[in-house]
């Protein structure tokens, strides 16, 4: 026999649990196992049920591909640029920023799917009195006729209308190329030519729509500007009508204007200005006269410069310097009183004569042009200071008057501004270059693009394995039960005594009379652990329950009592589940009387016990269904039939009626030396085992531990006893694998 090591299990007196279930000593720490196994471990247990779902999404998605009927996608691909070619110099009207890449081009994609567009291509194709092409969507025509229908022809064209729009915005597709101006327009639909049709007419729809948005734009700035031009006008010959006027009045004659680098005027020059200016000169030029001429006015008559150059004066002294001459030889010669040399004297002093007079009269010219250079500078300064008085008073107005100026001049600079945007803008508007263009326009496609079997199989795999995961698990947490043994000291804080396997109940009895079956090996190993668990060895009185009927408390008594008899210890089993008894049934006896009749008053208990096929097993029916079991329990006439029969037998073992919603089993508990707690796996619920043991402990019982029954195929991803494994397995003998193979 195999060695069973639930035997090194260190079994322990169960402590009291807490209302939540919880140990109140400290906590334990347990052998979970982890969380990928317990996951392998729920896909094992609901294979079947997943792979049914599985192959239930395959077939639904087999049907429905078979059953769709075939698409057919044509492709048109398109280049979008974020600026538009250059033909002319003129900017657009829109700002060139950086970072509007990313927002440029998912605008243009959602236009590219927008209704406006769809609309546009209904209409350009006549598509809304197209019957055929509701067909190819799958859309029944009829549905939009009047005959049989209460609304009227208008409601019935309109949600016509609505429905073609919709089903071209739910066929096409916009899909761009990563990292790239390109975009792919796909359209979907039952006839590959109407498909093709749609996508290139939608390319070109497009591209006319940007472009009347564009043309739109133009002529809405255009029709801004001339509104701005007109009132610019206006006010540009207000201001220069007010800059005028206010020039007349105050007598501002303006000969030129000085203007800066932009254009601005920044000064003006004046005819009053121009004037001062001419006489300011001429002023200067006559007082340097005036001065010249008194200079000259003061020199000696001989050694001015007139009387050095005078052409007379050079003749009368070439003269006189000749008579002068003749009349020093002649002096010498003759006596002074001789004739020739008297009339050469006489011709001396005429010729001094008239130099004198000459000589007087360009010193005279001189004085006369000294009075004249001094009146006229006396005049012209007169005048000077009169112009400076009049463009003093001119100067003072002129300050409002350059105000006009510049008025005039900012009205005149926004007016040339916006004319010459108006004039590019007009230009701009009339050359129709647009930035997007056609690449490769759709072809009439030779092979439907849906349905795609490997596609949708894969899919319905897919689909499949999820709803059979999320059903398994699902089902799973519904499952409260306990379904593999590292919960039991987990959830109940109780030691596991054993598992066993799960056996048809008319095959109980050849299971254990058989040595090698697994179900024998398993409750031997029960039995091995029950015996560690008093410093006495096996309990002398030991009960069975459960929370429910039908969780295998009969089959473990049974088992229990029988492997102890085997062990050469004399065992009385009692079958204390009055309310339905069971024992009796497995040895084929009679339940006439039993341990009810004992209760109920008959003092000689030896007689209601019977032996069993098994050596040294005896048996006691319960006997007769009493009116009230736990009546007849509640007595101390329990206490004294152990207390009794212990001086008979070595061991007694009791069925006991399970514990949730009766009395009995707690009754029988306070009888025995222990308690077999028994829970089905995959059974009753957690909540309802903790309760049923809060009941036991209450009553001050001594729980052994806990045997984890019908552990079968659901339980068989864990392995027998979780991991452990009795033999070869259960429901399998030994030698049978070697003599398989």
């Amino acid at each position: 026999m195999s060695t069973n090591p639930i035997q090194t299990l260190n079994f322990q007196q169960a402590q009291p649990l807490r209302s939540d279930g919880r140990d109140e000593t400290e906590e334990h720490t347990f052998n979970v196992p982890p969380v990928l196994v317990q996951y392998w471990h729920t896909v094992v247990r609901w294979r079947w049920l997943m792979a049914a779902i599985v192959l239930a999404c395959l077939l639904i998605g087999l049907v429905a591909t078979l059953l769709m009927a075939p698409l057919y996608t044509a492709n048109v691909q398109l280049q979008i640029d974020r600026q538009q070619k250059q033909i002319t110099n003129v900017e657009g009207l829109e700002a060139e920023l950086p970072g509007q890449d990313m927002e440029f081009y998912a605008t243009q994609y959602e236009l590219l799917a927008a209704r406006p567009l769809a609309e546009r291509v209904a209409t350009e194709l006549r598509l809304y009195d197209n019957d055929a092409f509701l067909e190819a969507h799958g859309i029944d025509p009829g549905a939009f006729e009047a005959e049989g229908s209460e609304k009227s022809a208008r409601e019935l064209s309109e949600e016509r209308n609505r429905a073609v729009v919709n089903a071209l915005l739910d066929s096409v597709e916009v899909a761009p190329i990563r990292n790239s101006k390109l975009v792919d327009v796909n359209y979907t639909s039952r006839d590959p030519e109407l498909s093709t049709r749609i996508a290139n007419q939608w390319a070109t729809a497009f591209i006319d729509l940007s472009m009347e948005r564009e043309f739109a734009s133009t002529s809405d700035a255009r029709a801004f500007l001339e509104e701005r031009l007109e009132t610019l006008r206006e006010r540009l010959e207000d201001s220069e009508r007010r800059a005028v006027l206010y020039a007349t009045e105050t007598g501002i004659v303006s000969l030129d204007e000085v203007r800066d680098a932009n254009g601005r005027a920044i000064g003006n020059r004046t005819l009053t200005g121009s004037n001062l200016e001419q006489l300011a000169r001429e002023l200067n030029e006559a007082t340097a006269a005036r001065i010249e001429a008194e200079a000259r006015s003061r020199a000696a008559g001989g050694n001015t410069s007139e009387a050095v150059t005078s052409a007379s004066l050079s003749n009368l002294r070439s003269q006189r310097a000749e008579i002068a001459a003749e009349y020093s030889k002649i002096q010498v010669q003759f006596a002074p009183e001789y004739p020739a040399v008297i009339e050469l004297k006489e011709q001396l002093a005429s010729i001094d004569q008239a130099i004198a007079a000459e000589t007087a009269r360009i010193g005279r010219s001189r004085s006369q042009e000294y009075r004249e250079a001094l009146s006229r500078e006396r005049e012209l300064r007169n005048q000077v200071a009169t112009l400076r008085d009049q463009l003093s008073e001119q100067n003072k107005a002129n300050i409002q008057y350059a105000i006009f100026q510049r008025d005039a001049d900012t009205n005149r600079e926004l007016y040339d501004a916006l004319l010459q945007r108006y004039k590019e803008i007009g230009v701009a508007g009339t050359v129709g270059v647009n930035n997007i263009a056609i690449v490769e326009p759709a072809i009439v496609p030779v092979r439907p693009s849906s349905p795609v079997m490997l596609l949708n199989l894969a899919v319905a795999l897919l689909l499949g394995v999820g709803l059979a995961a999320a059903t398994a698990f699902a089902l799973e947490q519904i499952d409260e039960g306990i379904r593999e043994p590292g919960q039991v000291e987990q959830m109940l804080k109780l030691p596991l005594l054993g598992l066993t396997p799960m056996v048809d109940g008319e095959k109980v009895q050849d299971e254990l009379q058989d040595v090698k079956s697994s179900y024998f090996d398993a409750y031997f190993s029960i039995h091995s652990s029950l015996a560690f668990s008093t410093n006495h060895g096996f309990p002398k009185s030991i009960a069975v329950t459960s929370t429910r009927p039908g969780e295998g408390k009969s089959s473990t008594s049974m088992a229990l009592a029988t492997i102890l008899a085997r062990t050469g210890k004399k065992v009385l089993l009692v079958d204390a589940d009055m309310r339905s008894p069971s024992i009796h049934g497995y040895f084929d006896a009679v339940n006439e009387k039993g341990l009810s009749n004992y209760l109920a008053g008959d003092p000689d208990w030896v007689s209601l016990v019977s032996a069993a096929p098994n050596p040294n097993l005896s048996i006691m029916t319960a006997g007769p269904v009493p009116p009230s079991a736990a009546e007849l329990l509640s007595g101390n006439r329990l206490e004294k039939f152990i207390a009794d029969a212990l001086t008979r037998f070595d061991h007694v073992v009791i069925d006991s009626p399970p514990v949730l919603g009766m009395t009995d089993a707690p009754l029988i508990a306070n009888a025995v030396e222990s308690i077999v707690y028994v829970v089905q796996a995959g059974g009753a619920a957690v909540r309802g085992i903790r309760a049923s043991i809060k009941r036991i402990q209450q009553v001050n019982a001594h729980l052994s531990g806990v045997v984890l029954t019908k552990m079968g195929s659901r339980a068989s991803g864990y392995g027998y006893g979780y991991g452990y494994g009795y033999g070869y397995g259960y429901g399998q003998r030994y030698g049978e694998e070697a003599a398989a193979s």
